[in-house]
C-alpha cells in the first residue's frame, strides 16, 4: 500500500475545504483512495463496545445516509465505527476512514479486510500520520477533530461516560457543526454519555430520515409520505430477525411480552431485545407496561 499513500498539504486544492476550516487543522494528510469529497459528509461515531442495539442502529443511519448520498466519515475502530463503515458500503455509498495510527499501519488489525473495501468502493483511509512510529497517546484523541471537521454534523451512537465519541462530539460542537445524538435505555451505562449530550444540547435522533430533514437535505413531501407508509408495505420491506418478530406478534393477536415471542420465534433473548429496540424506534412496534403490540 506504501507506493498509492500520498500527502496532501493544507495549502494544496485537495485538501478538504471543511477541515481547513476548523481550529487548528492538520498541516499534512496521508491518504490512500479517493478523497475527493463532493457529496455532504456526516460522521457517525460510537463505543468500541457497542450492544447489539447500537450496532444496528449505526449501521442502518450510515445505510441510509448513504442511500441518500452522503459521504460516512469514522475511525474504523471496533463497534460502532465498523458498524457505520459496513452501513455505507452496503447502502452503496462512499466511506472514510480517519485512522489515529500511522497510514502504513492499519488498526485495529482485525479491520483490514473492512479498510480494503472501503478503497475497493472508491472510499478513503487518512491519517495525520505517515509511520506509527509516529504516534503518541494523545494520536487518537487528536484524530476526532478530523474525523468531525471532514463533516456538516456528527452523530453519537452509543457513548458511555468516557468516550472518544465524547471528544468527537466535543470537537463538532467547537467547530460549529451539528451534534446528533441517539438514545438509549435510561439504565444502560453505554448511553450516559449519550443522554448527557442530548441535556447539554444535542439533537436526537433515532433514524436517517430525522437527520436528513434537520440538515435541510429532504423536503417535507418525502418526509410525510415515509411516514404515511402503510403497515402492509411496511411488513413486506422487513427482513429477517425484525420480520420473524412482528408476524410472531400479529400470529398471537394481542399484547405480548419478550419471553413469549423469545418461545415462539426460537430466536435468543439479546436477538429479541435488539430488534423489538428497533421496531420500537421505527414507529412499527409499541411498547407498552412491558407489552409489544403492531401499530396500526
Amino acid at each position: 500500500m506504501r507506493n498509492k499513500i500520498r500527502e496532501i498539504n493544507l495549502e494544496t486544492k485537495e485538501y478538504p475545504r471543511l477541515l481547513a476550516e476548523i481550529p487548528g487543522p492538520p498541516k499534512r494528510l496521508f491518504v490512500v483512495g479517493d478523497m475527493d469529497i463532493r457529496a455532504p459528509s456526516v460522521a457517525i461515531v460510537g463505543t468500541r463496545k457497542a450492544g447489539a442495539l447500537g450496532l444496528i442502529i449505526a449501521e442502518q443511519i450510515a445505510e441510509g445516509l448513504a442511500r441518500s448520498g452522503l459521504t460516512i466519515v469514522s475511525g474504523l475502530a471496533m463497534g460502532v465505527d465498523s458498524a457505520a463503515h459496513r452501513g455505507a458500503l452496503k447502502g452503496g455509498g462512499k466511506t472514510i476512514a480517519v485512522l489515529g495510527s500511522g497510514i502504513t499501519d492499519i488498526y485495529p488489525k482485525q479491520n483490514t479486510g473492512l479498510a480494503e473495501k472501503i478503497l475497493e468502493t472508491g472510499g478513503a483511509l487518512i491519517s495525520e500520520y505517515y509511520d506509527s512510529v509516529e504516534t503518541h497517546v494523545g494520536s487518537f484523541p487528536a484524530r476526532n477533530r478530523i474525523i468531525s471537521g471532514l463533516s456538516v454534523a456528527t452523530v453519537v451512537v452509543e457513548a458511555p461516560e468516557k468516550s472518544g465519541a465524547l471528544i468527537t462530539a466535543s470537537r463538532a460542537a467547537e467547530q460549529g457543526r451539528t451534534v446528533f445524538v441517539v438514545p438509549g435505555p435510561v439504565n444502560n451505562r453505554n448511553y450516559k454519555g449519550s443522554h448527557a449530550l442530548i441535556r447539554d444540547g444535542g439533537t436526537l435522533a433515532s433514524s436517517a430520515e430525522d437527520i436528513l430533514e434537520d440538515l435541510g437535505l429532504l423536503n417535507s413531501v418525502e418526509i410525510t409520505e415515509s411516514k404515511n407508509k402503510t403497515k402492509k408495505n411496511i411488513l413486506e420491506n422487513l427482513q429477517n430477525y425484525d420480520k420473524t418478530i412482528v408476524e410472531a406478534i400479529l400470529k398471537i393477536g394481542r399484547p405480548t411480552d419478550a419471553d413469549e415471542i423469545i418461545e415462539l420465534t426460537k430466536l435468543s433473548p439479546q436477538i429479541v431485545g435488539a430488534s423489538l429496540a428497533v421496531l420500537t424506534i421505527e414507529n412499527i412496534v409499541a411498547e407498552k407496561t412491558g407489552k409489544y403490540t403492531i401499530i396500526d
